[in-house]
């Protein structure tokens, strides 16, 4: 039984992680066989690309010691051949000398060609590490977004991430213990082979019992993985429920400390469990693999001291065989293992390939790409639609917008409006499925993405709190300007976060690290906000910005907005419609299409569905004043008189 009665995993969808899970519990010792050598070839490719060097020192420096391990064992047969004459004592061992200064060379030869693979082996490990997780890097960084909404790509990437870049680097590692373990097994067996060809096959006879000792053990061990996947997950989630700063609180708050602590010991005990279990059967598996071991090696001894007696062999052929196969056994069992290691390994390398090229195809072509213009006098929405990958229905459909150079135009609507996705579309982040985004009379599909971006800034409403310091977290890899940084944070309010910092800009802003801080979710909003404000940009997207700020807070930032707007072009997204008054034109969305657009007057004028949003919001301002006089003064509010 593989799966304990446990761990249920009916109806739940096969996880990115637990992709080759049946694969590696059902493939076989030949299957491995017939796919390796495709394995091998791909892993010293990838090995060359990141060193030549130390790719040719470590395979070459094995199969050299592999040669010097096969003379030195016939070498060794000559020395017996010299011990064991007839003669007396002194000159036996002085004819044996010569032959013992050669085991010895080859011996020292072998040692120092094997310590200089080894080195260049160890050399290699962090260099396929960096080629492959910068070659994953590369491609991450320059797909177009919607592949990262597309549930394939996704778990493609993931598993890539989590499994195969950390995974190629064993790939190499064990694709070189195999070729060493063959070489190790070669070298005894052909030595036999030329002190006499029955000797051979006695090599086999040894090394099989132990070989599927090591295959049956490491597939227990991994047969006590699957079964615990589901509860590993389990028990890391528990474990950052009770020792991570975010869910302390409400740990304590809503008293969870001995429910968490229960779940823990159900888990800790299953785990347990299975972990026992498999301890047990790997110990027969030893003990059956030992025991077959030893039957065979009374066989084989059997059968060459028959060769022996029959004056089949000399005694000093006899006595290097038993070197030979006792080396060629201890090579055999080795590679067998790194074999079990390396297939498993490659099937998740074999993803890293994969995602190589399905990302490759993701990735807009730069030959075709044109640059983009110094800038636009109108920016055109023209019956654009956009489907978001996997989804049921479009997020946009049908929808035409203009925006002209220099004015704030704001975008409103309900949650799944399609506000957010139009924004992007005008920033060049998607492109439509049909119609097209223009400035002026250039289609953004036709210029190039990163040029183009370089003359866009978006304050996502999800925006990223990147572990950086204040000012890297403003300046975000352009050119540092201090006037402008300052000018950036002093516009956004966020001088005054900054202020309050020991540290000021260089205040390091995750409290994970020493000497962090962890800021407010409106105080990172105004960092957020300076970020916009510092890059120089044609277009600026502000999507949600005030979201986490009081309402003073948010009237002056929006404020200082419409102040930076001056010869920039802003596109604005937000619920608070109180605040999209001074926009010059408010496109409404609705279900993915234009409801209707024009100024603030005139939607509530057209009493549509700005007017009833709008009138909604301000009725809730109402009840709120009737119900404090403190609230009577519409100076105190962020709300217009007419709403009132």
């Amino acid at each position: 039984m593989i799966l304990g009665s446990s761990v249920d995993r009916s109806g739940l969808e096969i996880s990115y992680w637990e992709t080759h899970d049946e694969e590696l519990l059902t493939t076989g010792l030949g299957t491995m066989v017939r796919r390796l050598p495709a394995l091998v070839v791909a892993a010293i490719r990838l090995a060359w690309r990141a060193n030549r060097r130390d790719t040719a020192i470590a395979l070459g420096g094995n199969l050299l010691a592999g040669f010097f391990t096969a003379f030195g064992l016939l070498a060794t047969s000559d020395v017996l051949a010299s011990l064991f004459a007839a003669g007396p004592t002194p000159d036996r061992v002085r004819d044996a000398v010569p032959g013992l200064v050669v085991v010895m060379a080859a011996a020292a030869l072998r040692g120092i060609l094997l310590a200089a693979a080894r080195w260049a082996q160890a050399r290699l490990k962090p260099q396929v590490e960096r080629h492959v997780e910068r070659r994953l890097f590369e491609l991450t960084t320059q797909v177009e977004l919607t592949a990262f909404d597309d549930h394939d790509f996704h778990n493609g990437m993931r598993r890539a991430r989590d499994n195969g870049v950390p995974d190629t680097a064993t790939v190499v590692e064990t694709t070189i213990s195999v070729l060493t373990g063959a070489v190790g097994v070669a070298a005894p067996a052909i030595a036999l082979g030329l002190l006499h060809p029955l000797l051979m096959p006695l090599l086999l006879v040894t090394a099989i019992p132990a070989g599927w000792a090591a295959v049956r053990t490491a597939r227990l061990r991994y047969q006590a993985f699957y079964r615990l996947s589901a509860a590993r997950r389990r028990k890391f989630m528990l474990s950052d429920l009770m020792a991570e700063r975010q869910p302390a609180a409400e740990v304590r708050a809503f008293t969870l400390r001995g429910f968490l602590l229960g779940e823990y010991d159900r888990v800790a005990e299953l785990e347990q469990e299975v972990q026992l279990d498999v301890a047990r059967r790997q110990a027969g598996a030893e003990a059956a693999g030992d025991l077959l071991t030893g039957v065979a090696t009374v066989a084989v001894y059997c059968a060459l001291g028959g060769l022996l007696a029959g004056d089949v062999i000399p005694l000093a052929v006899a006595g290097a065989a038993v070197l030979a196969i006792r080396t060629g056994q201890s090579s055999l069992t080795t590679m067998i293992q790194n074999m079990n290691r390396l297939y498993e390994s490659g099937l998740y390398f074999g993803d890293f390939l994969n995602f190589c090229d399905l990302a490759a195809a993701r990735i807009p072509s730069p030959e075709t790409a044109a640059a983009p213009p110094e800038g636009f006098q109108q920016l055109t929405a023209d019956r654009v639609s956009f489907t978001y990958p996997g989804a049921d229905r479009p997020a946009l459909s049908e929808v035409s917008a203009t925006v002209e150079r220099g004015e704030v135009v704001a975008l409103v609507g309900e949650n799944g409006s399609g506000k957010t996705t139009l924004a992007k579309l005008l920033g060049g982040l998607y492109h439509p499925d049909s119609g097209a985004i223009r400035w002026d009379d250039t289609d953004l599909a036709a210029i190039d993405g990163d040029a183009l971006r370089q003359r866009i800034s978006v304050i996502a409403q999800d925006h990223t709190r990147w572990p950086l310091t204040v000012r890297e977290n403003i300046v975000m890899g352009r050119p540092l300007d201090e006037e402008r940084l300052a000018h950036a944070a002093a516009a956004a309010g966020a001088d005054r976060v900054i202020s309050e910092l020991d540290q000021g800009y260089e205040a390091l802003l995750d409290r994970r690290f020493r000497g962090g801080h962890d800021l407010s979710g409106g105080q990172w909003q105004r960092i957020a906000a300076a970020r916009g404000f510092y890059r120089d940009a044609t277009l600026v997207i502000f999507d949600e910005p005030t979201s986490a700020l009081d309402a003073r807070a948010e009237h002056a930032l929006f404020e200082r907005i419409r102040r930076h707007a001056d010869g920039r072009t802003v596109i604005l997204i937000t619920h608070r419609l109180a605040s999209v008054r001074f926009a010059d034109r408010i496109y409404v969305l609705d279900h993915g299409r234009v409801a209707e657009h024009g100024t603030h007057a005139e939607l509530l004028k057209d009493g549509g569905l700005y007017a009833d949003l709008y009138e909604l919001q301000a009725s809730a301002y109402q009840d709120q004043a009737y119900q404090n006089p403190a609230y009577d003064d519409p100076a105190h509010q962020n709300i217009p008189q007419e709403a009132l």
